[in-house]
């Protein structure tokens, strides 16, 4: 059966919480302030890579390109021992049989955007074929953008359907919604998509495509966090959380790792309920570990360019 509203049941969506935009960069900001040891930092950047999607959308990507990336997401460092791999590979349509043969058996995950990356300016038709032929190729998960025109029209409800359509389509592929945070302009705003793209049934919500800024921060992440934790305690029903652009320090990505176990718990502290879209923070996190593990930073030139 096709997910559809109730018209009558449905909470309105212009009653989402306001944000307190002072109060929320005042708590974000307390998020960098945490001391983290050295056997708390190893164990941290660790998860930090294996939480991590490595990602390609280019048009110039090659088959070459994405076996090379898929290759790095299985051998992060192959001179380094006791490492996990990244959680996913994240890829346009036409590359998703390319990646999900060279990863064959690995575990990592094939991501796909679709709905018309980035813009999300296409018919609804062509997004929900577009999204199938994702799926079809092999694609474990799928990244949407919302229609943010329509968003900022008021048309919430044109959202919530578009997003529920693309839901049907995945079928058993799990939907990662990109609210594009930097074009939705106040907290409020981000408050309000994120509900409507928890309502309508989807398993991630992410803050970005990449290719705007500012793309994810700490703030934004918050806001979207609380709304994570407000619709688990309605619902009962964990969603998964995904900043995306902007994030390329391990410094950095280990103080989201604190605001995540403080406002959500313990059990959003893996891959399957968080990830972190940011190839560059690869190569960060690996000269990190290595520099915990020998004490010594390696060159930049040890570590592909992705």
């Amino acid at each position: 059966m096709p997910v559809t509203k109730d018209r009558i049941n449905l909470p309105d969506f212009n009653l989402s919480p306001r944000i307190d935009q002072v109060g929320v960069e005042e708590r974000a900001s307390r998020f960098t302030k945490r001391s983290i040891k050295k056997e708390s930092k190893m164990n941290g950047l660790k998860l930090v890579l294996n939480m991590i999607d490595l990602t390609t959308l280019e048009g110039k990507d090659t088959d070459g390109k994405v076996k090379q990336l898929c290759y790095k997401a299985m051998h992060p460092h192959d001179a380094v021992t006791d490492i996990p791999t990244v959680a996913a590979i994240c890829v346009y349509p036409s590359m998703v049989r390319v990646a999900k043969k060279a990863l064959v058996d690995s575990g990592i995950k094939v991501a796909s955007v679709a709905t018309a990356f980035p813009s999300g300016q296409a018919p609804r038709d062509i997004k929900i074929r577009d999204t199938r032929y994702a799926v079809n190729e092999g694609a474990d998960e799928v990244d949407m953008v919302i229609s943010r025109g329509k968003f900022h029209a008021g048309e919430y409800n044109f959202v919530f359907d578009e997003i529920a359509a693309i839901k049907e389509a995945c079928g058993t592929a799990r939907l990662k919604v990109i609210l594009e945070t930097g074009e939705l302009g106040t907290f409020d705003k981000v408050r309000r998509a994120s509900d409507i793209a928890m309502l309508a049934g989807a398993d991630f919500i992410k803050t970005s495509t990449g290719k705007i800024q500012p793309a994810a921060t700490m703030p934004v992440t918050l806001v979207m966090l609380e709304a994570i934790r407000d619709f688990y305690y309605k619902t009962g029903k964990m969603i998964g959380m995904k900043p995306a652009g902007g994030i390329s320090k391990s410094k950095l990505a280990l103080h989201y790792l604190v605001m995540v176990k403080e406002v959500l718990g313990e059990d959003w502290l893996n891959n399957e309920w968080f990830r972190f879209g940011a190839s560059s923070l690869a190569n960060d996190v690996l000269m990190q570990i290595v520099k915990e593990k020998t004490g010594l930073y390696q060159s930049a030139n040890y570590f592909s360019v992705d």
